[in-house]
């Protein structure tokens, strides 16, 4: 699913009234009458409702719907913001509209003075002051009405994005000058502040509203970011000849563990086996021998001569994939092999955890990394390997489209919906995954699955995009089963069977 800039989501909106003979104005009732039924599945006749329109086309909707709501036998208090006198041609139709419908029970124009109504816990809240055309933050009375809904106890919906919330960039926004909802109804594309961790307070539930806009468009214009969907996944699979042998099936590496964090190790050879690859040599020190040997007793223990942590790079002629970082450690003798081991490979490379927070104090290093390297950091971990902190997700995710394009490599940067920024521009976001993962040990099983993948000779992005969405998915099954407050580690990698059989099953 592709994310669409406001500028796009313009364009869309055009082709699609020039293209199938559509009046503006039957758009937005179309897109009223999806909105209008959204709300009504969620809540009764009985639900007082209170609609703030803007002067645009957000505004032409609210009241559109207001309508609609008034129709169905919705009690509606309605106040239209006309404080320049100048509404957009659709919403000054709908106000028009409205106006003397004997169903309305108020009908308010604000044009100067503005006495707000009583938001009681039991009033639903349908907001649409401003939508994805907003391009500043909000100011003024605007933002008084903002703050008055905010710390009110109703209930509010929002329809396409929350008021004064910006459709990409909120870096410089003023976040108490947002409506906070609790539902946001988003027109037919989700945009691209609702994929970030900090606007998640604004958005609330969203539910994504097809209004029938223009496929043929949408499937021609270049986005920059998408969502990736189950199908997407489904045809990326490669399927397994009955007639393989494990020789087949690729070899993969992982330089893991340290005194103290076998358990990363374990996790991330476990999690690599669970793939499907043919085999797995994992490189430990002599202490966390017998507890891999004996936890993972398929894989295959290559033992440093150091008893405690890394020191000695393994030769990888014999591997087809190498993940590195998991419980590694940040001894400095450490950090020495694993750039050593990094410059060795002739094989795909995934870096994580320690290994990462090497290059972090090593940032000359960085530019020893090879091309289609693949690092996953987790929000900490990537301000640390770039050397400063993000001011919020946005500005975090513009770097890591930075340096997977310097780099010539791919950032897995890893959150609730885990982002895939690809050397080419692309970000892809997970859309699988639950706060249920949110526990020691997921980062090394991720490591174990994409270095599997790799090694099966999947190619890079789709090792990413595959690796991502099932390990997800592993624990979204996992959680469905046990409930998200006792899930580990360990859980979504005794899922990934059902999680591989689920997108099996649609190949």
């Amino acid at each position: 699913m592709k994310i669409l800039t406001s500028a796009q989501i313009q364009e869309l909106d055009d082709y699609t009234i020039a293209h199938e003979s559509i009046k503006s104005i039957d758009l937005m009732e179309r897109a009223a009458q999806a909105l209008s039924r959204a709300i009504m599945n969620s809540w009764k006749t009985t639900s007082p409702m209170v609609v703030f329109a803007g002067p645009g086309n957000n505004g032409g909707d609210a009241l559109a719907v207001a309508r609609i709501l008034a129709e169905n036998g919705y009690s509606i208090d309605v106040y239209l913001f006309n404080i320049s006198n100048k509404l957009s041609e659709n919403c000054a139709i709908n106000r028009d509209r409205l106006k003397n419908h004997p169903k309305i029970t108020k009908f308010t124009e604000v044009t100067l003075n503005f006495e707000p109504p009583t938001l009681e816990a039991n009033t639903v809240v349908i907001d649409g002051l401003f939508g994805a055309g907003l391009n500043k933050p909000l100011t003024g009375g605007f933002a008084s009405l903002v703050k008055y809904i905010n710390q009110s106890p109703c209930k509010v919906v929002s329809i396409d994005m929350p008021s004064g919330l910006l459709p990409e960039n909120n870096t410089f926004n003023v976040r108490t000058n947002i409506v906070k909802a609790d539902v946001t109804l988003t027109l037919q594309h989700k945009k691209l502040s609702m994929m970030m961790a900090d606007m998640q307070p604004y958005i609330g539930q969203v539910k994504v509203l097809d209004i029938q806009l223009s496929e043929a468009f949408t499937q021609q214009i270049d986005a920059k970011y998408n969502i990736v969907e189950e199908h997407e996944v489904v045809e990326k699979l490669l399927t397994r000849s009955e007639f393989v042998h494990k020789g087949d099936m690729g070899h993969a590496l992982l330089v893991a563990g340290s005194y103290g964090m076998a358990g990363a190790a374990t996790l991330a050879t476990q999690a690599c086996l669970r793939v499907g690859v043919g085999k797995v040599t994992t490189h430990i020190p002599k202490h966390l021998l017998n507890i891999l040997q004996i936890s993972v007793p398929e894989a295959i223990v290559s033992v440093d001569p150091e008893k405690e942590y890394f020191t000695e790079p393994v030769d990888t002629d014999p591997f087809d994939a190498l993940g590195i970082g998991s419980g590694l450690g940040q001894h400095e003798n450490s950090a020495i092999a694993m750039i050593a081991q990094v410059r060795r490979a002739q094989c795909p490379i995934v870096v994580d955890a320690d290994a990462l927070n090497m290059l972090g104090t090593h940032r000359a290093w960085m530019q020893q990394l090879p091309k289609n390297i693949i690092l996953t950091p987790h929000p900490k971990e990537f301000d640390r390997l770039i050397g400063n902190t993000s001011a919020d997700s946005y500005e975090r995710l513009a770097k890591a489209c930075e340096l997977a394009g310097r780099l010539h490599g791919f950032v897995l940067l890893k959150g609730h919906y885990t982002a895939l920024c690809q050397p080419n521009g692309k970000v892809f976001f997970n859309s699988t995954g639950n706060g249920g993962m949110a526990t020691a040990g997921c980062g090394d099983v991720l490591t174990g699955i994409i270095t599997g993948l790799l090694a099966r000779r999947y190619r890079h992005a789709d090792a990413c995009i595959v690796g991502m969405y099932l390990h997800g998915l592993a624990g979204d099954l996992a959680a469905q089963e046990m409930g998200k407050e006792s899930m580990i580690a360990g859980d979504i990698i005794r899922w990934l069977p059902q999680a591989f059989k689920k997108l099996q099953a649609l190949h």
